[in-house]
C-alpha cells in the first residue's frame, strides 16, 4: 500500500502491525462466547420444565393479532434479512471494507459471523428445542432454540455499525447507523415471531447470545483501535 494511501485510512485500520495481536484475541473472545452455554443453561432449564410457556403464547397471540397479507409479505422479505439477504450484505461489505483498505474490518466482520454460526449450531444441539407450528407456510427442519435469524442478524448488524462508528468522525453518521442496526435486529425478531416459526423465547435466547459474542469483539477492536491510535500518535510525535 503506497504511502498516500496509508495516511488517508482511518487510524483503526493505519497500523497493520497490530493485526495479528488483535487476531489472537478475537481467537480468545470466540472461545470465551463458547463458554456462554453455561449461561444459558437457567434459562434453558425453564424453558424445558414449561416455564416460558406463558410467555410465549402471550407474545406469539399479540403479534399474530396484526396478521394480514400484506403483513405477511413484508415481514417474509424483513426474515429475509437475517439470513438469505444478510449472507449477500455480508459479501458486499467485506468487499466494500477490503477496497476502501479497512482491512481489519473486513477480518472482524468475518471472525464475527464465523463466531455467529458456531454459536447458533452449538446452542441449538444442546438444547434441542422443537420449533412451534408456524402460522405460515412449513417450520424449518432445524431446532428452534435460540433464533439464528435473531443472532446472526444482531452480529451481522451489530458489529458491522460497531465498526463504523469507530471509524467514522460524525456524530450525525454514527446516530444514524446505530439507530438503523437497531431497528433492523429488532423487525427481524419480531418477524420470525409474526411468521411462528420461532418462540419468543427463542428470539431473546439468540440476541442474549449474540449480545455477549458482538460485545466481545466490539471490545477487542475498540481496544485495538485504541492502542493503534496511541502508536501513530507517537510516531508523528517522534
Amino acid at each position: 500500500m503506497s504511502q498516500a494511501k496509508q495516511q488517508n485510512l482511518p487510524e483503526a485500520e493505519a497500523a497493520p502491525q497490530q493485526a495479528k495481536l488483535i487476531e489472537g484475541l478475537a481467537l480468545a473472545g470466540l472461545l470465551a462466547a463458547l463458554l456462554s452455554l453455561f449461561l444459558f443453561a437457567k434459562l434453558a432449564s425453564e424453558m424445558r420444565e414449561g416455564e416460558t410457556v406463558g410467555f410465549d403464547n402471550a407474545v406469539r397471540g399479540w403479534v399474530h393479532q396484526f396478521a394480514s397479507p400484506g403483513m405477511t409479505q413484508t415481514m417474509t422479505f424483513i426474515s429475509l434479512l437475517g439470513y438469505d439477504i444478510l449472507m449477500a450484505e455480508l459479501v458486499i461489505a467485506i468487499l466494500i471494507f477490503l477496497r476502501i483498505g479497512w482491512r481489519r474490518a473486513a477480518i472482524w466482520l468475518s471472525v464475527t459471523m464465523v463466531g455467529s454460526v458456531l454459536l447458533d449450531v452449538t446452542l441449538k444441539h444442546v438444547f434441542h428445542r422443537p420449533r412451534p407450528m408456524p402460522y405460515f407456510g412449513d417450520a424449518p427442519h432445524s431446532y428452534g432454540f435460540p433464533s439464528g435469524h435473531a443472532l446472526a442478524s444482531f452480529c451481522f448488524y451489530g458489529v458491522l455499525a460497531g465498526l463504523i462508528v469507530d471509524r467514522v468522525e460524525r456524530l450525525s453518521v454514527r446516530v444514524a447507523v446505530g439507530v438503523l442496526a437497531a431497528v433492523l435486529v429488532l423487525a427481524i425478531g419480531i418477524s420470525r415471531i409474526y411468521l411462528g416459526v420461532h418462540y419468543p423465547s427463542d428470539v431473546v435466547a439468540g440476541y442474549i447470545a449474540a449480545a455477549m459474542w458482538v460485545g466481545t469483539m466490539l471490545v477487542i477492536d475498540h481496544v485495538g483501535t485504541r492502542a493503534v491510535k496511541h502508536v501513530i500518535r507517537r510516531r508523528k510525535q517522534s
